[in-house]
């Protein structure tokens, strides 16, 4: 709430023309809009854990976790029509929020909702939350097509991070991406939403082609449905350092495969030994197997 009051002007958001609204944007009014539906099946029902833990779920990871820094880049951007469209859509979707979370909040979604209301006095004419209208499901907002565009984007930034944390990259270092496609529609989708995609995918650069011409042979890949992302190897690591590094790791996990096999290859352990502590010598072994597959995958990776 601080951050989305700290960036709206003075004089409030209006709606913007609908054409101005991005697939982000749709995305997150599309899901807000199935949250009501959801959370408001919930209530009557008296589900009210169920209800709870949706909305948790919604503006913990979605509103926050994905579009507030999905639209950061337009807030600071040049850009006037796609800054008031943003904005506008962080006010509504928290003002839902506020409404459906006021059951279980009254007090802060009280409070919140006497800062935020007068932004858009028009479309909130209630002062106060306890008597605003609660919030309705409405068909128009059901936005099928930018929900299955930004959810393939946010697909391909966690294929990214998960390549970025598989080879340890600071978080501090950006890599060229290269989205492949042979599929116009998709080709599409990355371009529209190049910029928050470059943002979130640590990217220093976003090439999208419809084939993998020019693309190194030992770029890191992340498979999609009817695409592939690429990242270039040496933007993301000093290859001979990490090899030495995933050498060193590699006698470090030979070393403690050697001493966890021979304790439960000891006779005298296994009859002496608590059941617990046998167990936990065995996940210790399998634990430490799998980090090795994970190291010697690496290497050879980076051998080729």
């Amino acid at each position: 709430s601080r951050f989305i009051l700290m960036n709206m002007p003075q004089e409030g958001v209006v709606l913007p023309d609908p054409s101005a609204l991005e697939d982000a944007d749709k995305w997150i009014l599309s899901r807000a809009n199935t949250l009501i539906q959801v959370v408001t099946e919930n209530m009557d029902k008296y589900e009210i854990g169920m209800a709870a833990d949706k909305l948790y779920d919604f503006i913990w990871e979605e509103f926050c976790d994905w579009y507030i820094e999905m639209v950061k880049p337009r807030l600071y951007g040049e850009d006037a029509a796609s800054r008031t469209a943003a904005l506008y859509t962080l006010h509504t979707v928290l003002m839902t929020a506020l409404k459906l979370l006021h059951p279980y909040m009254p007090f802060v979604t009280e409070a919140i909702y006497g800062s935020l209301q007068p932004l858009a006095q028009k479309r909130y004419p209630e002062e106060s939350i306890m008597i605003s209208a609660w919030p309705v499901y409405q068909e128009d907002l059901g936005y099928d097509e930018a929900e299955r565009a930004t959810e393939m984007i946010r697909e391909a930034v966690r294929g990214i991070r998960n390549v970025r944390n598989d080879m340890n990259v600071p978080l501090s270092r950006k890599s060229h991406v290269c989205v492949v496609s042979a599929s116009e529609e998709i080709r599409d989708i990355f371009e529209k939403g190049k910029l928050f995609f470059a943002s979130l995918g640590k990217a220093s650069e976003v090439t999208i082609q419809a084939d993998a011409s020019g693309i190194s042979r030992d770029a890191l890949s992340v498979a999609l449905a009817d695409a592939v992302v690429y990242i270039p190897l040496e933007d993301l690591v000093d290859r001979e350092k990490e090899i030495e590094r995933l050498e060193k790791e590699q006698a470090r996990l030979e070393g403690e495969l050697k001493r966890v096999n021979g304790m439960l290859a000891n006779e005298r352990f296994l009859s002496k030994a608590p059941e617990a502590k046998i167990r936990e010598e065995q996940e210790k072994k399998e634990k430490y197997a799998g980090m090795m597959e994970q190291v010697l995958n690496q290497l050879a990776a980076l051998r080729k």
